[in-house]
């Protein structure tokens, strides 16, 4: 017989299986509910202040894949440069124009600038953009690799002249002077058809791209804007993002038009492998690095078993080597430090009264002062560091003559040169031969005059392994 008031366990279990099932039924909807694109609403921050050399372009290069890999929505490129090398910023452009995620360049903060490489750099990118009081332009090279090539001569002064007065008359911005060169046409010429082939592809001025490589010229961020240069003036990054919402970009062949309403920035700093690249990518370092390591290779092989200088000087010579690995080196200074390194270590090892040293210590102070091939900024060799590598290295080369004279004049205290002076006892002796006893040793003795075994002599020269010698006049004569 059923009681009214109670239930079955076969109705418990059913309605527990539906308040499962309305459970999972109210998480999917929660999950359908969250945007597909929640993963994307991020903004990569990286951040360029400095000269652009390998370290840069390292950067750039890890933060660009770190950004895909976050599936960013954009990635936010903060510059202030002076300009830097040719081949960092040609990879640096290669990489913001193969990224899978859009780049905006920002220069910023107030102050900054986009100067040289930098102009090209904010050319390339799919937004470029500046902050108030801030400028770019000036991208003429500077650095024309290699040798000269035979050109005509520069204008007489009578016709820069009259190419002033023609500016004045047309009211055109003075031009800069032609090229005085060949070689210096062709550099210039190319740097304006990459710039204008990026001007090009991203849709801005071109016109005034080759004026900025041509004549050096720049412009502030509201001109910049005006003459379709860059695309926004933002003075903040929240208001670049703003103000770059709903732009249309090219990624590779395809529009893309950009969502960054309330996008989340992400700032990625330099790793310490960046920050070591950056710190010996600087020329004076990497000549430092290796005079110390050329150094320590000397201490080792004059005290050998010593290992700490060898150690130390090994490490550094590689580390130095491969910074210069990563710059624009000149080849002739390459072979006159070089030939610099192999003379001084030559001193050490057959002095030559400082002639070695001295002229070592010469060709490195003139292999370091040529040995960068550019005159971008921040990559100088500093003057002041090689006359202080020169001077050390003409320093070191002295100590070693003075050492070389001072034991030149110093009494001999070993070998056969020894030998003369030097008392001796007479062991056995027949006619004008005989053996006697000096410095410890048994030797076949000659001399002129008579000797006994026991009487003390005096060797006067040696000629092979038989000593002459004479009769001591001392006390122990017999």
């Amino acid at each position: 017989m059923r009681c009214g008031g109670s239930t079955s366990p076969r109705g418990d279990a059913g309605r527990w299986r539906g308040l499962i099932g309305l459970l999972a039924l109210l998480a999917g909807l929660a999950l359908t509910a969250v945007p597909s694109g929640a993963a994307d609403r991020l903004a990569v921050v990286l951040r360029i202040d400095g000269a652009i050399g390998p370290a840069s372009s390292d950067y750039l290069l890890r933060g660009l894949a770190r950004a895909e890999e976050r599936g960013a929505a954009l990635v936010v490129l903060r510059m202030d440069t002076p300009g830097g090398l040719d081949t960092s910023m040609r990879e640096m452009i290669r990489a913001i124009i193969a990224s899978p995620v859009p780049v905006a360049t920002y220069v910023s903060p107030s102050g900054a600038r986009a100067a040289s490489a930098g102009t090209y750099i904010l050319y390339a990118s799919h937004v470029a953009a500046m902050a108030p009081g801030t400028n770019l332009g000036a991208a003429t090279p500077v650095s024309i690799g290699g040798l000269p090539s035979p050109g005509r001569e520069p204008d007489p002064p009578e016709r820069e002249r009259e190419r002033k007065t023609d500016d004045e008359k047309t009211g055109e911005r003075p031009r800069a002077p032609p090229p005085k060169t060949t070689m210096e046409a062709k550099v210039v010429n190319d740097a304006v058809a990459y710039i204008r082939a990026l001007a090009d592809m991203r849709g801005r001025n071109a016109d005034w791209a080759e004026e900025a490589v041509r004549d050096a010229a720049s412009l502030g961020a509201a001109d910049a804007q005006a003459r379709g240069v860059v695309d926004i003036v933002a003075g903040s990054l929240e208001d670049l993002l703003a103000k770059a919402h709903g732009r249309s970009v090219m990624l590779g062949e395809r529009k893309v038009m950009l969502d960054t309403r309330d996008l989340k920035p992400e700032s990625i700093e330099p790793d310490w492998r960046n920050r070591l690249l950056a710190a010996i990518s600087n020329p004076n370092i990497a000549l430092i690095l290796m005079m110390i390591g050329v150094y320590g290779l000397i201490f080792e092989f004059i005290n050998p078993g010593a290992l700490y200088p060898g150690t130390i000087g090994a490490i550094s010579l590689l580390i130095g080597l491969y910074a210069l690995a990563a710059l624009p080196v000149n080849f002739a200074g390459v072979a006159l430090m070089a030939l610099g390194l192999v003379l001084m270590l030559a001193e050490a090892f057959t002095p030559s009264l400082g002639v070695l040293g001295i002229g070592g210590a010469i060709a490195f102070g003139l292999g370091a002062t040529i040995l960068i091939d550019t005159e971008a900024p921040g990559f100088e060799v500093s003057l002041p560091m090689v006359a202080g590598i020169a001077a050390a290295s003409l320093a070191f080369s002295l100590t070693v003559l003075r050492l070389g004279l001072a034991a030149r004049r110093r009494k001999v205290v070993s070998g056969r040169e020894e030998m003369p002076g030097k008392s001796g006892v007479v062991q056995d002796w027949s006619g004008a031969a005989g053996h006697v006893l000096a410095h410890g040793e048994r030797w076949r003795a000659v001399s002129d005059a008579p000797l006994s075994p026991g009487e003390t002599v005096r060797v006067e020269a040696i000629d092979g392994l038989t000593l002459r010698v004479t009769a001591d006049p001392g006390p122990n004569r017999h």
